[in-house]
């Protein structure tokens, strides 16, 4: 994460310092920085807010930083979903709860639709009621947060781990167990990724 160096000289930090504010030990930030470990979604997080950029621009998936503000900047309202289902696209499920307004980070082609959270296996970090923000695609990398579908039933929210046998699809609730999915499964029932999460809207 080249980036993540640029960044963290540009506001005088050492990595012991930046891993202080963000909880992580300075040898974590050294292996973020040289491209050995990819930091889990809360930490990516972290350092995405403290540098007011987005999650794709420090994993250098865009050239545009999470800088857009005010009222000059470029808007776009999404629908917020109570569920998704296979083969329906996003633009004609009729059960729209709500929608919310991105800012200028999310401009260009890629499509985007909230989901709002049912239930409790991804506690504490999200939780039912939050909105999640999804980007439509259908690939993901180890420690995303995706929307997977399963036999093409309802979504589920989960954060993924791939190994040789097949993927993981792991809960934050430690009291839920995570559920594998062998290659064959995965290519069977079928599991599809659907979107990857970018944001967290915590609702009160």
């Amino acid at each position: 994460m080249k980036r993540l160096r640029e960044l963290r000289k540009s506001k005088k930090l050492n990595m012991k310092e930046l891993g202080k504010i963000i909880g992580v030990s300075e040898g974590a930030v050294s292996l973020y920085e040289n491209g050995k470990r990819k930091p889990d979604y809360e930490t990516l997080t972290a350092l995405a807010d403290y540098f007011g950029v987005s999650t794709d621009y420090l994993l250098e998936r865009t050239d545009t930083p999470h800088t857009a503000s005010g009222d000059d900047a470029p808007r776009r309202r999404v629908p917020v979903l109570g569920r998704v289902q296979a083969g329906i696209p996003v633009e004609a499920i009729e059960e729209v709860l709500d929608w919310e307004e991105l800012d200028g980070a999310y401009a260009g082609k890629d499509e985007y639709f909230g989901l709002r959270i049912r239930g409790d296996s991804m506690e504490p970090r999200i939780c039912e009621g939050d909105v999640v923000i999804v980007r439509c695609q259908d690939y993901a990398e180890s420690g995303d947060i995706v929307i997977a579908l399963i036999g093409g039933s309802d979504a589920t929210i989960k954060k993924i781990k791939y190994s040789p046998e097949g993927i993981l699809l792991i809960p934050f609730n430690p009291g839920y167990e995570p559920m594998f999915y062998s290659k064959r499964e995965v290519a069977e029932l079928p599991v599809t990724i659907i979107g990857r999460v970018v944001e967290l809207r915590g609702k009160f």
